[in-house]
């Protein structure tokens, strides 16, 4: 056992690989069973599917960057959920094509904030963060407020979405440009900060 203990400690290229095939079995011994777990693959009762402004709304979230100071995961711990509301379920985010957890709270956790605030206060919040929150040291984004809804992509975006799962009909894809008309970008984010959340909320 010592003489085949030494020769892997002196051969870097078999100690990589004999690493990277334990890596790959704990790994898959991990997440394999995930996939059979019917809390993790089944969306929770009462999650619906991004409308065609929320989902709007998701995708200017991303590219303002907004995940990389807002996490929308609560972890189990009484810290948290006395904070931020109930803990996150594995079933919230089925129809999250990429789902927003984050790593990083510069600003507060926002898996709970649908419903928190009216739509006026995150308007307000979002062309200038102190007017509501004087301590705040997030930007202003006032050009959403001015900027139109983009609808020329949103029946693709809907129709890639169905194929990763999200139940949308062919009625709701066709009728999404209109129901986005007269939107600003600013319209768009806010409804889907308002929907984050409210699934879970519905069950307490």
């Amino acid at each position: 056992m010592s003489d085949a203990h030494s020769k892997v400690e002196k051969n870097i290229g078999l100690m990589m690989i004999l690493i990277v095939i334990v890596i790959s079995i704990g790994g898959l011994v991990q997440i394999v069973p995930l996939f059979f777990m019917h809390s993790t693959t089944e969306p929770v009762e009462g999650l619906k599917p991004y409308t065609a402004l929320q989902l709007s709304g998701r995708d200017i979230y991303i590219r303002e960057g907004c995940y990389v100071c807002h996490s929308q995961m609560i972890r189990p711990f009484r810290a948290e959920t006395e904070r931020y509301g109930h803990y996150s379920l594995a079933g919230e985010f089925v129809y999250d094509h990429p789902f927003q957890w984050g790593s990083k709270r510069t600003g507060p956790d926002l898996q709970r904030v649908g419903g928190r605030y009216g739509d006026d206060w995150h308007r307000a919040h979002l062309l200038n963060p102190r007017d509501v929150v004087p301590e705040s040291i997030m930007p202003g984004y006032p050009w959403l407020n001015s900027t139109a809804l983009d609808t020329s992509d949103i029946q693709i975006k809907m129709r890639v979405m169905r194929k990763l799962g999200l139940p949308y009909t062919d009625a709701e894809i066709d009728k999404s440009p209109k129901d986005l008309e007269g939107k600003t970008e600013m319209d768009a984010i806010i409804a889907y900060l308002q929907v984050l959340g409210t699934a879970v909320k519905t069950r307490r």
